[in-house]
């Protein structure tokens, strides 16, 4: 429930939102996305160990995504998010220095740190607040959807340097060879985190109607949680977000997939990674613009829907190195799916008429459960993957995907009876 001043906001607000959004998660999440075979191999670690990485990250983002939503009530946007993506830039010319894995662990449990706690919260109201009472489906679909151009780009980008620094057919790389491209790669895409934090400093203006309002809200007010916490529409979010985080979670092995079942090469693979990210902006405009027409929980049914289809797929013997055309249009189905269902868990706000001057709170509190993905699903998909069949345990972690997919799907659609005529 918005309080209806809010002023049209220009457009370059949104895009530079879409910059640190995406931004700030490239060296923690989006480098080992792409590069997830270079990436363990370059660290000499395995996919239970990342795993644990991720999970050292979510615990710390647990607690920082329950203090940090009320100062995001409390303070400007810009100065929380600026200092998030220097402070996640400096972590990542830490990570250029392959760092052993326990202490990979620790720097994995700062940019819990500086990711959420500063960051999260700030950037969901900062959105909120550009799309006013009537464009929530749109402003986080732009965000969204933006969000996966930014990555995709800074993939093509690692890309690029990957392979101006190897000198000879990737199969016939040494280690030496790949670590030191790789190292490269990790040191470009932290300037451009830190150059991106400079933007958002200068450039990011406070919304004039909510100073006010900001400076009069008491840090951390029970009241104001146990109110939120009663709401249905809160606590059905809370499982909304796990399922489809898990499922956003589980886009981390699309490149796994095309290497150990279509076979391709580390390039390759990472390819298939960076072109997926292309086809967020698309998914991320269409499904605001028609969310905004109907009813966002509308479509996080049909998005829920779509994942558990793909996901049972990918979970049978069906696709093989020969079924190119099968694997292009189940993992297409798959990133409709998944990433209909993370444009629009936040757009609901405004369905379920959370008031704006809580949207940091309510955003914490949602993200407390929703987000506890980040502990369990690293090792719980590096468990499975890492069985001796490789095929075999891609299908199973893709089985258990499908069963957080109809949880999803359910949760959705008490969601949409319960707000239907709000």
């Amino acid at each position: 429930m918005s309080d209806g001043t809010q002023n049209k906001q220009p457009l370059y607000v949104i895009i530079l939102l879409i910059l640190a959004a995406e931004a700030v998660f490239i060296l923690p999440f989006v480098l080992q996305r792409i590069f997830r075979p270079t990436f363990l191999e370059t660290f000499n670690i395995n996919n239970e160990q990342i795993g644990y990485c991720f999970s050292v990250y979510g615990i710390v983002a647990l607690f920082s995504y329950l203090f940090g939503g009320p100062i995001a009530d409390k303070f400007q946007p810009k100065n929380l998010m600026s200092t998030a993506l220097l402070l996640t830039a400096i972590g990542g010319i830490y990570l250029a220095t392959y760092p052993s894995l326990g202490n990979l662990q620790l720097l994995y449990g700062y940019w819990g740190f500086t990711t959420i706690f500063l960051f999260w919260a700030a950037m969901i109201k900062a959105t909120r607040l550009w799309g006013g009472p009537n464009k929530q489906g749109i402003a986080f679909g732009f965000l969204d959807g933006g969000r996966g151009l930014v990555a995709a780009a800074f993939g093509s980008v690692g890309v690029l340097v990957f392979s101006m620094f190897i000198d000879v057919e990737i199969s016939e790389a040494s280690l030496e060879e790949k670590s030191f491209a790789f190292k490269q790669v990790i040191l470009v895409c932290s300037g451009i985190v830190s150059i991106i934090a400079i933007l958002v400093y200068f450039f990011l203006k406070p919304e004039r109607s909510t100073i006010k309002s900001e400076s009069a809200i008491k840090y951390f007010d029970y009241s104001t949680i146990r109110t939120l916490l009663k709401m249905p529409s809160i606590r059905l979010l809370m499982l909304i977000i796990l399922c489809a985080y898990t499922g956003y979670k589980a886009t981390d092995l699309f490149t796994l997939y095309a290497t150990d079942v279509m076979l391709y090469d580390a390039i390759d693979s990472a390819k298939v990674g960076t072109s997926l990210l292309y086809i967020r902006p698309l998914i991320g405009v269409i499904i605001g613009f028609m969310a905004d027409r109907t009813k966002a929980s509308l479509w996080l049914i049909i998005g829920f829907a779509l994942m558990v289809i793909a996901s049972i797929v990918f979970s049978l013997d069906l696709i093989t190195e020969k079924t190119t055309v099968l694997f292009v249009i189940n993992i297409l189905f798959m990133a409709i799916g998944v990433y209909s269902c993370r444009v629009l868990y936040f757009a609901t706000l405004e369905e379920a008429t959370i008031p704006i001057q809580l949207t940091g709170t309510a955003v914490g509190l949602a993200s407390i459960v929703g987000y506890t993905p980040d502990i369990f699903s690293g090792p719980m998909f590096g468990i499975l993957v890492d069985n001796p069949d490789k095929v075999a345990g891609l299908q199973n972690a893709f089985l258990v995907l499908s069963i957080f997919g109809i949880i999803g799907l359910i949760a959705s659609y008490r969601f949409f009876r319960i707000n239907r005529h709000s």
